[in-house]
């Protein structure tokens, strides 16, 4: 395979490599998720709907496919690069019930708290900071969305399989701008790093999006 975007297909290609090496028995115990040892794939949850992980020779598919759409793993060298991350580095660990926002996680959230700044929550508040109806209707098309009464308009949705996040705003006025909140579900310090936590973010906000009508 030719490298021609560098910044990302490096780092795939590097993680590529390491997924073929994976025990996949030892990764669905790890993840607490399915491994089919018979057709040799994973399978796990994004945002609601249900995919399928090919092993060793990774490629992703959906398991409700619909005619003419593509999903975000077919289509995105970062999204697909946070699944193999995910796959060979993840561990799950059930949460208590509690959120904390990105600044609070240990060590490594004031580190990348700028580019979560920037590709996260300002990303967030000015795309749908003054379109809250388009913002809500494109929640309720999640599978298993939770509607919430913080702030103005609030949802709470799983990432990935038993790791969840919300999305709260709070409607601008004459006065004051629209601003937003995300929150992780607590277990996320346990299973991802402060870098994929940033890709998390972004990935959620890109899939709002592209529910838009």
């Amino acid at each position: 395979m030719e490298i021609e975007n560098h910044k990302e297909e490096v780092p795939f290609e590097y993680y590529l490599e390491k997924y073929r090496l994976l025990d996949p028995q030892e990764a669905a115990q790890r993840l607490n998720i399915l491994y089919d040892a018979t057709i040799q794939e994973f399978r796990l949850r994004f945002m609601g709907h249900e995919y399928a992980i090919a092993y060793p020779a990774f490629s992703i598919h959906t398991c409700e496919p619909k005619e003419g759409e593509t999903s975000l793993f077919q289509s995105s060298i970062p999204a697909q690069t946070f699944i193999l991350r995910y796959l060979i580095e993840g561990q799950y660990i059930q949460s208590s019930g509690k959120y904390m926002t990105f600044r609070e996680v240990p060590t490594y959230g004031e580190l990348y708290i700028q580019p979560f700044t920037g590709r996260c929550l300002k990303r967030l508040t000015y795309g749908f900071g003054f379109k809250l109806k388009a913002f809500a209707e494109a929640m309720e098309r999640i599978p298993g969305v939770k509607k919430l009464s913080m702030g103005d308009v609030s949802y709470e949705f799983e990432l990935i399989n038993g790791y969840f996040m919300q999305f709260i705003f709070w409607e601008g006025d004459d006065e004051f701008p629209p601003s937003a909140q995300i929150l992780y579900s607590d277990n996320f310090q346990f299973g991802f790093h402060a870098e994929d936590m940033v890709v998390a973010g972004d990935l959620s906000i890109s899939t709002v999006k592209s529910l838009c009508a």
